[in-house]
């Protein structure tokens, strides 16, 4: 099989979570606010404890649901890993 090229790849960005959260509430704040299916069209996954990556075109979407929650706050977004942990 061939690897996909660059332009094929699902592109990244990564948010560093500020609050007091389990990984759990942070899945069922963008499942209450985009639904099921603009949860996976955001493929969220974590990176580290706080940091969590998803797809480009859903960030605002993702933004807007923390929004909603009282205890997650998003401090930074970044489209590389190295500019959150420096």
């Amino acid at each position: 099989m061939k690897p996909l090229k660059p332009s094929m790849r699902e592109k990244k960005r990564y948010l560093m979570l500020k609050g007091n959260f389990t990984r759990k509430e942070v899945e069922d704040a963008i499942m209450r606010y985009i639904g099921i299916l603009g949860y996976s069209k955001t493929s969220p996954m974590w990176i580290e404890k706080n940091i969590l990556a998803v797809n480009r075109s859903e960030v605002d979407k993702v933004r807007a649901s923390f929004v909603l929650t009282k205890n997650i706050q998003v401090f930074k977004v970044s489209g590389t890993l190295k500019s959150l942990r420096s």
